[in-house]
């Protein structure tokens, strides 16, 4: 029965969520649909006159840099220019010769996309919310009456043996890693609150995309794979460890270690068929291969730990729950970290769209466990183990964790 109860409370009233679904959207993310695209982060109206930019109808998109909120921790993010693409164009001369595998033109609309790969320091600002969310309930601070509300998130279990996921480094300039794609969505979801602009995983395509820059050769620098490592920590120079961020030449657009270093979540499931079943011209969003099961789903760029052919621009990767969770001795398994090479190696890049979508609803569909069992897993794991921690985000988090922190300090 025990269950059965836990089961049914993944699906709470649609009508309940939908109304404080309305009313976080008026909240917190008023500044991210000004009327006037010039106030908003990221774009300028006057043409600038040097770095990198792109024009768009009410100004030029140009990079930026944000302080998350309550840390000292920034993160960067450029812009990325809209256009099309062929997804599914093969990486391999020969099957580029032969023509092999289902094609399809996607049409990309202008994004911004993180500079590096979400980093220890970035990524650990997230883990630290279990601590927090945990002397929240003791303290009886902020409590959470809906568990799976539109401003609720979980935070990760602390780790159960952090050498599974240090063992290749944890500076906090080294890109995060071993997270799984729900935790990778909740820290989407985490950051675009806190800082009221709408941040995700990209999409397959959007990936894809960026990682070419405008070419179609089996790597942005061309089809010599041997040049690789001016660009990329792969299998053959990163002495099976991460390493910091941008040490190595950028792509085109501005992207550093969109190939190796970590392999990076994209939102769709993994799907052989799914390029031939898209209409041409299809947009980026239109075209995601949303989940409707546990695994696998798409990884892409390779890691530390892959061989150059698994780098490649077009190259993906299946995710599999129960492989990569293999070491994790808990049942259920967790729903936020693996334990066992390749999900080792995996982590991810943020996506800000010129366009975000208005609805509640859309923007959640990016950061929410979309499968009822991974939301009854992670529900399980907090309230029947006490592992992981659920908590409401809003701008008044930051100094609501400060004040914990006084309380918890004059209570020793």
């Amino acid at each position: 029965m025990k269950e059965l109860s836990l089961a049914a409370r993944v699906s709470t009233s649609y009508a309940r969520r939908a109304l404080a679904a309305l009313a976080l959207a008026a909240v917190c993310f008023g500044s991210s649909l000004a009327a006037d695209d010039s106030e908003r982060l990221g774009i300028v109206k006057e043409k600038p006159t040097e770095g990198p930019y792109v024009e768009i109808e009410n100004g030029f998109m140009v990079p930026y840099t944000v302080t998350i909120p309550g840390t000292e921790v920034s993160f960067e993010m450029v812009p990325i220019p809209g256009g099309e693409f062929v997804l599914g164009t093969p990486d391999d001369e020969e099957e580029r010769l032969d023509g092999e595998g289902p094609q399809v033109t996607v049409k990309v609309d202008p994004f911004w996309m993180g500079k590096y790969e979400v980093t220890w320091d970035e990524y650990k600002s997230y883990m630290a919310l279990h601590d927090i969310f945990k002397g929240f309930q003791t303290f009886r601070m902020r409590p959470v009456s809906d568990p799976h509300a539109p401003d609720v998130i979980t935070a990760p279990s602390n780790l159960y043996d952090p050498t599974f996921t240090y063992s290749a480094g944890e500076g906090p300039r080294e890109p995060a890693a071993t997270m799984t794609q729900y935790a990778a969505k909740q820290y989407t979801k985490w950051i675009s609150i806190l800082n009221e602009d709408f941040y995700r995983l990209p999409t397959e395509a959007e990936w894809e995309y960026a990682a070419r820059a405008g070419t179609t050769t089996a790597y942005f620098f061309g089809d010599d794979a041997s040049e690789l490592e001016e660009y990329a920590w792969f299998e053959d120079n990163s002495d099976e460890l991460r390493h910091d961020v941008g040490q190595l030449k950028p792509n085109p657009w501005g992207l550093y270690d969109i190939y190796g270093n970590v392999a990076e979540w994209v939102i769709d499931q993994y799907d052989e068929e799914h390029y031939g079943e898209l209409a041409e011209g299809v947009s980026a969003v239109e075209s995601v291969r949303w989940p409707d099961r546990e695994y696998p789903r798409v990884v892409r760029g390779g890691s530390f730990e892959m061989t150059s052919g698994e780098c490649r621009s077009g190259a993906r990767l299946g995710s599999n729950d129960e492989k990569w969770k293999i070491d994790d001795p808990n049942v259920p398994k967790s729903p936020w970290w693996y334990t066992t090479y390749p999900g080792t190696g995996v982590g991810f890049r943020l996506v800000r769209p010129l366009n975000a979508p208005e609805a509640v609803e859309e923007r959640e569909k990016f950061w929410k466990a979309d499968v009822e069992y991974i939301e009854f897993v992670a529900d399980h794991r907090i309230d029947n183990e006490g592992r992981g921690a659920r908590g409401i985000v809003d701008g008044e988090l930051p100094a609501a964790a400060a004040e914990l922190k006084e309380k918890e300090n004059a209570d020793r």
